[in-house]
């Protein structure tokens, strides 16, 4: 099929991509000229694994195009997917401005039937909006050609976003049209998934339910391991425990310095103030979720005061500043915003990570974090390690080579990442979340 994909982002790119992988023709729309061009010389604007061999791969094969015209995304298309922006407001509510934006210029390029299916992340309750933005299409478009608008929630993470398309756990089809859901199916039969077909509002509830569901997970279970602390306890064994009942699982069970990211944070807050201004249905439970995410950074930052003492003019290495591993992303990283609180209190940070370093530069450029192009390098005349990202990378560097480097021997592992007691073995002064 021809489809357009509007927003190159990460979303989009690795939509757009793998469509273009299993046989259909695709159009990736984006305002960046820069970014149009870099993307059709087949390279990316960030990471993420098997991204840009899809990208190259598909461009040489011309099933897969880029352009800054949204006029020639919905000539060229049956379909037409938004992912575009939908940023967070000060109140928790989200910016649908570009949606509505999108939709303006969709509309006078209309000639035949579309579907018009949204893949950004949107807050419940955006279809009955979606009725309002269907006002604007009829009143620019003289013809009054028939369309339809889908909800298909993406739910693809971030580091194994590729697979995650893919090879989908699940995919969500939210329409009232009969037309439309038979053109969506065809879309998706390359996809070996379970289809849910539902309402466009129950669509957008799943996504931010979803989401919602996975940080309460990862709360709780940082909530669990300041209870193993007060009951020395290993959380770990702790979740393998919770995590063997079917019911549960053990997925999103790590104890760690608390979730960040771009879809997290959003999701919940939006989800949040959705319940309560629009539905009246207060959500307390997430609103305990948040504040334990908020306050698990703090925790673990105590753990460091009350090792060294004094924080003013140590020197203390930090690996990791993404959100997560696997990715460049640093948006929302709960790392970044450990290596600003240490900065703030007069340390001199030395930090490293793998594919997050070009964009952390931009953050810190005028401050007292050094880049290293190492994990060894950043921990040289340190006086502690922080681990704060679980990249893999870590697992591996000698111990030994880490402590000869040293001039302190203090380990914080926010991440649960090394063994303990090989970490003392060495000789260092280990400090973990929810393990002795």
């Amino acid at each position: 099929m021809k489809l357009c994909i509007i927003g190159a982002g990460h979303v989009g790119l690795v939509t757009g991509a793998c469509f273009a992988e299993v046989g259909h023709h695709v159009i990736c729309i984006d305002n960046d000229q820069r970014k149009i061009d870099m993307l059709a010389a087949g390279k990316i604007p960030l990471y993420e694994p098997q991204l840009e061999e899809l990208l190259s791969r598909n461009i040489a094969a011309k099933r897969l195009f880029f352009s800054n015209s949204v006029k020639a995304g919905v000539d060229a298309s049956e379909v037409i997917f938004l992912a575009v922006p939908t940023p967070l407001r000060a109140d928790g509510t989200v910016d649908l401005s570009c949606i509505e934006q999108v939709v303006r210029e969709i509309a006078p390029a209309l000639g035949a039937y579309r579907i018009i299916v949204d893949k950004s992340t949107v807050p419940v309750k955006t279809g009955e909006k979606m009725a309002e933005i269907i006002q604007i299409i009829r009143r620019h478009n003289a013809a009054s050609t028939l369309f339809d608008i889908v909800s298909n929630p993406e739910f693809l993470r971030e580091g194994s976003a590729v697979r995650d398309t893919l090879h989908p756990d699940r995919i969500v089809i939210g329409s009232s049209s009969q037309r439309a859901i038979a053109l969506m199916r065809k879309i998706y039969e390359p996809f070996s998934a379970p289809l849910l077909i539902t309402d466009v509002n129950s669509a957008e509830l799943i996504k931010h339910a979803a989401n919602s569901f996975l940080a309460l997970k990862i709360s709780y279970i940082n909530m669990v391991a300041r209870i193993c602390e007060a009951n020395k306890a290993d959380v770990k064994k702790v979740a393998d425990g919770i995590g063997l009942d079917k019911r549960i699982g053990r997925g999103f069970l790590d104890a760690g310095i608390g979730y960040g990211g771009s879809c997290f944070p959003k999701d919940v807050a939006t989800f949040i103030a959705i319940c309560q201004q629009q539905l009246g249905r207060p959500f307390g439970l997430l609103r305990e979720v948040q504040k334990i995410n908020d306050t698990q950074l703090e925790y673990f930052i105590s753990k460091i005061r009350g090792a060294l003492q004094v924080l003013e003019g140590r020197k203390i290495a930090v690996w990791g500043l993404t959100f997560k591993p696997d990715t460049d992303d640093i948006r929302n990283s709960v790392a970044v915003a450990l290596v600003n609180l240490l900065i703030s209190e007069g340390v001199i940070v030395q930090v490293y990570d793998p594919k997050g370093m070009e964009k952390s530069r931009r953050l810190w450029a005028k401050t007292a974090a050094r880049f290293a192009s190492s994990p060894l390098e950043a921990v040289q005349g340190a006086e502690a390690l922080v681990i704060a990202t679980e990249w893999k990378e870590f697992t591996s560097v000698d111990l030994r080579e880490v402590k000869a480097r040293m001039q302190a021997w203090f380990i914080f592992d926010g991440r649960n990442l090394l063994n303990p007691s090989v970490a003392r073995q060495f000789g260092f002064s280990y400090y973990s979340i929810g393990r002795f």
